[in-house]
Formats: C-alpha cells, structure tokens, sequence
C-alpha cells in the first residue's frame, strides 16, 4: 500500500482549500483464487456446471434421506435471498468521492490482512491435519467401525476430510461476513445524507446478506457430509454402518471451524481492540481530536479492525458455535435413538438440520419486516433504530416458536411416546425463551437508555478512578442473570427430556441430555436474525467514521451517531448470545465426550469423580487457562497498541502540518503495524489452547504411570487397565484411546 507522491511530498496547497479527497491506498484488487478462477470461465460454462453440480448434491440427497433433500432445498433457496440482498446493497450509490476514496482504504487494508491472515492459518490448518492422520492411523478403532468394517487409514481419511471442509468453510464464512461490511459501510453513510431509515435498512440487509450465507454454509456443508458418508458406506446395509452412529463420523468438521474460529477471532480480535486504543490514546486523550477525525493516522486502522474483528472473526466464531451444536445434537439423537430402539431414528438424528433451515427462513422474514419506507405520519425516521431492529427480531421469535413445533411433531412423533414430541417442543420453547432473555439482559446492561451504562457516565464526573472501579464492577454484575438463566434453562430442559417418556431397554429414562440439546438448537433457531443485528454494528461503525473522515454536515452525523450507539448494543448482544448457546452445548459436549470415552474403555461411563486427585488437579488446570490464556491476549492487544501509539506520535511530531490540515497522515504505515503485530501475537495464546490439553493429559499419565510402577509388584498379572475412564476424562478422545492400545504393550514387557 503506498500513498500519493503528491501527499508524500506535501505538494498540495492548504489543505482546507482543497476538495475532500483522500489518499488512495488500494494496489491491484484482490479476489480469492477461486473467484479469479470462477471469473475466467465462461457465464454460460459455469452454469451447466453449477446445474450439474446440483444434480449431483439432490441425488445424493434423494439416496440419503427426504429430509436431507428438504433441506437442501431450503439452503439453496437462501442462497438465492442472500444474492438478491446483495444486489439491492450493492445498487445503492456510494456518495460523493470522498467517501469513495476512504471507503477503497478500508477495503484494502481489511482484505489484505485477511488474505495474510488466512494464509498463516490456513498453513497451520495443514499441518494439524496432517498430525490428525498420524494419530488416527494408531488410535483403535470402535467396536461400530470394526462391525461395519471401516479400518483405520479409512478413518483417519473421513476425518482429515471433514476437518479440512470444516475449516474450509468456516473460512469463507469469515471472509463473506468481511466482504459485505467493507461495501455496505460507504452505502450506509451515502444514505445518511438522505434518511435514517434508508440507512439503517441498508446496514441491516447487508448483515443479513452475512447472516444467511454463514448460517446456510454450516447447515449445508453438515449435510452435504452427511449425505456422501451415507451413500459411500451404503449405510444400514448388511454388515455397514448404522445410521445411528453415522455422526460420529462428522466430528472432524467441526473441529476444524473451531481451530480457524479460534485464530480469526484471536488475530481479528488483537487487530480491532490495538488498533482502537491506539487511535484513541493519542488522537482523542493527546490531541484532543474528535473520533474518527482524518487527522488521526490511525483511523484507518481503526476501521479496518472493525471489520477484521467484528465481522470476518464474528462470522466463523457464529459458523462454528452453530455447527458444533448441530453435530453434538445430531450424536446425541443418534445414540437416544439407538438405546431406545426406535424404528426410524432419521428423525432424530437430521432434526438440527431442519431447525437450523428454518431458521434461515424465519431469520429472512425479520430482516424483510425491516423497510425504508416512511409509516403514516412521517415519524419512521425519528423512531429508534433499536425498536426497529427488535420488531423485525420479535417477527422471528413467533416465527421460530411455530417451525420448531411442526419440526418436533414432524420429525421426534414415535408410536413408543406418543406425546415426547411435545416434551421436545417445550424444550425448544425454553432455549427461545432463553435466547430472547439473554439479548434483553445485554441490551440492559450495554444500551445508553438504560441505567447500568448511565450511571457508568455518571462516574466519569468523579475521574478516571471511579470510572474504571464502576466499569469493572458492572461487568463482573452482569454476569450473574446470564448464569442464573442458563442454569434454569439446562435444569428446565433435562427433566423435560428426561420425562417426555422415551426409555432404553432396561426402562430407564433416556431423553434428557437430547432435551438439553433441544433446548440449545431452540436458542439458536434465530442465529441468522442475530447474527444480522451484529454485521449491522461494525458496518454502522464504519459508516460514522465514513462521515466523519470526508467531513460531511453535523446532521448525518448525527444520524449515524445514532446508528453506531445500537450497533454496539447489537454487537454486544451477539456475544452475549453466543456465550448463551456456547454455554449449553458445552453441557452437550461434555456428555458426548463421556459417551465416547465409554466406547473406547468399553466399560459404563457415567459421571467424573472430582474427589480423584487427577480430575480435581485436571480441572484446576483448565480454570487457569481461561485467565492465562485472556492474559496473554490482553498482552498482545497492549503490545500492538503500543506500538500504535509511538507511530502516530511520531507522525504528529514529524507532521506538525496534519493539525491544521497542512499535511496528511500516513494511514498505511498504521495499518501495516497492526497487521503485522497482530498476526505474530495470535499465535502464542492460540498454540496455548490447542497444545496445552494434550501436554497436561501426557504429564498426568506420566504421573500415573510412575504411581502404578511404585504401588504394584509384577505388572504381568495385572487383570485390566489401571488407568480407569474417570482418569481418561482427562484427555481428548483419541489420545484417550492411544494411551490404552499403548498401555497394553507396555503392561506386555518389562519396563
């Protein structure tokens, strides 16, 4: 990126006399490779082949399951309202050139540090699949792999491959939530000028553009999966697979959305938050300067990070959450199903993927509900924006309430419980009630109208110290109702599970867990409308810096003001809501975990003594990496603002001009500085997550293994495993298994 020679080299008169033009610091335009390809063949090629290609995914669907062929029927036609929205955004004009010129500087340094971004990661995507297939060619297979005959390169194939998708596609969700935001924002501000209705509908069909593709992309690619495991190993033949336990297959997927969720929101997350600080220390508290005012030399930067951390990161954090709760769910249906003998256990095992297509379609109701057009009366465009956007949210709560009942009675009716359907029904009810709570508990403790955050501005009266005491006060507050929700929530959807009369063959009650996971696919039944309110903040964001930079008149300022205030009680919202559901399906993941472990030990196991010395030092461990791992992040983020920080000084020294508008700043000597600092700081906290589970399960076997050799005489004569499933709880599930296959050849020698 480089600016002007006439910028660098200050020959451009007063600056106050000259238009409002900006430095042009887009290079070549860059598209991914696959566009680039897509882009050279021939429209009417490229059509026979999507046809084909079609073709190919129902037939697939057809062999598999109605229901699989609903919902991709469902998908695609999402596709195709996600296109038309963004075709409407993209028709709209992008003011005058001011705006343009700053809005292609957004662009270029948001898709620059995404295609650096996504090398690395996609670098280190690679080598971990490659480790997966190591681990998996020495890990033993279960007793349903070795009945259907599926051995261990075939294995760790299927695995590898839906890793590989997974974090493929987690990708592209990413970049698609960052390519609208980049495009709308220059939109929204342009529409500024006219109304505020007109923008607040352009912002939110953008983020819903976002919404639908990263929604549709998960339930889709989980299908698509699906659907190929099925047909290719002819599943409930003779001597294959059972249907039942055809999910496990799948856990590769969304393994790796969360390895490129982790580092997008790590690298997007330490991009945004320097970059802000930065901006603000110097420009804002130094200077004394206005946001976003062009004088700062990091505001570029600044917002550029709104796109990088907020919409790109947000979007595969969104893919993966959501794809993570529709494989537990599906594993957990699959083994209720199977412990309860039900004669079609499609139902329960493809039910998330029908929630989750509804959702694509009550979500496109909300966003629709939300018009540019002026009410009788003329007071649209004094309403706020707020209401709007939970008027369109409240469309799909109803909306959600009546798809999720036709979908359980639909697909969860069996003739051994006539009425379970309805149980699950309620458990639905109580995830959207969960879901609705917890945006309207966010939205009291983060929206100006409310008192939390009035009296936090009531405490910067009193200084800095007061500010920050109030401040974290508030946060550690606000956690409580969330808490206090889930648990109700959890407890709620248990016992309606566990009750709805569904039992295995020894009459004990087997619906809770699957209510649980009920419940979490009812909370996120309106993931696409959600979604959309977040994408709608950082494009607001964007559009208010847009305004400011090309120093457009006090009113449209005023009106994206306005839009930026509820766009960060949105984006708020949003993390609140994925924590929400993140709650529960670790709830779901953990039990999964337990089931699977028992299927590896081949022996019952159903809970996890914390009195065993291991498990409770175990679980100390992983508490102390949640605030090690936020401190090395909040590290990185001091680090990079840092240095943030020295540049724009330096440049205000240097540049006595930019001031009094005399000289421009170089925007993309800060940008570059963030880039480039965020990118080498993801990796520490990022390795921490993914490295340290697997060195604490390998040092407290070490332990085990010293204990066992101290307190037992002859190892020869031991008659099972010493190393019991409670203390295997410890480790991930394939190392779990690797330690047993080892452990007999070591009790086979002598040590």
């Amino acid at each position: 990126m480089v600016m002007d020679v006439d910028v660098e080299d200050g020959n451009l008169g007063p600056y106050q006399d000259r238009p409002r033009t900006f430095p042009n610091m887009r290079g070549k335009s860059y598209n991914p490779l696959i566009f680039r390809i897509l882009m050279r063949i021939n429209v009417r090629v490229l059509f026979v082949i999507l046809l084909l290609a079609l073709g190919v995914v129902f037939y697939v669907g057809a062999s598999t399951s109605p229901i699989i062929v609903f919902v991709f029927s469902i998908c695609i036609i999402s596709f195709l309202v996600s296109l038309y929205l963004a075709r409407w955004v993209l028709a709209k004009d992008e003011g005058p050139p001011e705006m343009g010129q700053i809005s292609d500087a957004i662009r270029d340094g948001a898709e620059g540090f995404f295609r650096t971004q996504y090398g690395t990661i996609s670098k280190m995507a690679f080598l971990l699949a490659a480790v997966i297939f190591c681990i998996y060619l020495f890990r033993s297979t279960t007793p349903e792999q070795e009945a259907s005959g599926i051995g261990r390169f075939t294995s760790a194939y299927i695995t590898v491959a839906a890793f590989l998708l997974g974090a493929l596609c987690s990708g592209a969700a990413g970049y698609v939530g960052m390519w609208v935001s980049v495009r709308a924002n220059v939109r929204v501000s342009s529409a500024a000028r006219r109304s505020a209705r007109e923008a607040l509908q352009i912002a939110v069909r953008a983020g819903g553009f976002s919404a639908m593709v990263v929604v549709g992309m998960a339930v889709i690619g989980i299908a698509i999966l699906y659907a190929t495991f099925y047909v290719w190993l002819e599943v409930d033949s003779p001597g294959s697979m059972k249907v039942t336990d055809l999910p496990l297959l799948l856990v590769g997927y969304g393994f790796g959305a969360s390895f490129v969720a982790l580092f997008a929101q790590l690298g997007g997350g330490i991009y945004t938050k320097a970059a802000d600080v930065g901006a603000d220390l110097v420009g804002k508290v130094e200077q004394g300067i206005p946001e976003d005012d062009p004088r700062n030399p990091a505001v570029i930067a600044d917002l550029v990070g709104d796109n990088v951390g907020d919409c790109a990161a947000r979007g595969a954090d969104l893919f993966e959450s959501i794809a993570a709760e529709i494989i537990s769910a599906m594993i957990l249906g699959g083994t209720m199903a199977k412990r309860c003998k039900i004669e079609d256990p499609s139902g329960f095992i493809l039910f998330p993927l029908v929630v989750h297509s509804f959702d694509l379609v009550i979500s496109s109701a909300g966003i629709f509900s939300i018009r540019g057009t002026r009410d009788s009366g003329g007071k649209a465009s004094s309403e706020d924006p707020m209401t709007i956007l939970q008027r369109g949210y409240s469309v799909t709560i109803i909306l959600a309430v009546l798809t999720f009942g036709a979908s359980t009675r639909w697909l969860l009716y069996t003739e051994q419980a006539p009425s379970a359907w309805f149980n699950f029904a309620l458990c639905g009810l109580v995830g959207i009630i969960t879901a609705y709570i917890f945006v309207w508990i966010t939205k009291y403790y983060t929206d100006y109208k409310h008192e939390p955050v009035r009296m936090l501005a009531l405490s910067s009266s009193t200084g800095h110290g007061t500010n920050i005491i109030a401040g974290v006060s508030l946060g550690l507050e606000s956690t409580a109702l969330p808490v206090l929700v889930i648990s109700v929530s959890i407890i709620s959807a248990f016992w309606l599970g566990q009750t709805s009369g569904l039992m295995d063959e020894n009459g004990i009650p087997t619906g809770g867990l699957f209510g649980t996971a009920v419940a979490t696919m009812g909370m996120l039944s309106t993931a696409a409308y959600v979604l959309t309110m977040d994408m709608f903040g950082p494009i607001a964001d964007n559009a208010g810096g847009i305004v400011e930079m090309s120093q457009q008149p006090e009113s449209v300022r005023e009106i994206t003001d306005v839009l930026d205030a509820v766009g960060n009680t949105t984006k708020a919202t949003t993390k609140g809501f994925a924590i929400g559901s993140a709650a529960l399906a670790s709830f779901l993941l953990f039990s999964a975990y337990m089931d699977e472990i028992a299927t590896f030990a081949r022996e019952p196991f159903k809970q996890v003594d914390i009195a065993i010395p291991e498990v409770f030092v175990g679980g100390l461990l992983g508490s102390m990496l949640i605030y090690l791992f936020s401190a090395w992040a909040c590290s990185a983020v001091g680090r990079t603002a840092q240095e943030v920080v020295k540049e724009v000084r330096r440049q205000f020294i240097e540049r006595p001009g930019i001031m009094d508008y005399t000289e421009k700043p170089d925007y993309s000597r800060c940008v570059a500085i963030v880039a480039s600092a965020s990118l080498k700081e993801m990796i520490k906290p990022g390795a921490l997550a993914i490295v340290s589970p697997i060195v604490i399960g390998w040092l407290i076997l070490f332990f085990l293994l010293i204990s066992f050799m101290f307190n037992h005489s002859s190892l020869h004569k031991v008659p099972h495993h010493p190393i019991s499933p409670r203390a295997l709880a410890l480790f991930p599930a394939e190392d779990s298994t690797y330690l047993l296959t080892k452990l007999d050849s070591l009790l086979a020698g002598p040590f």
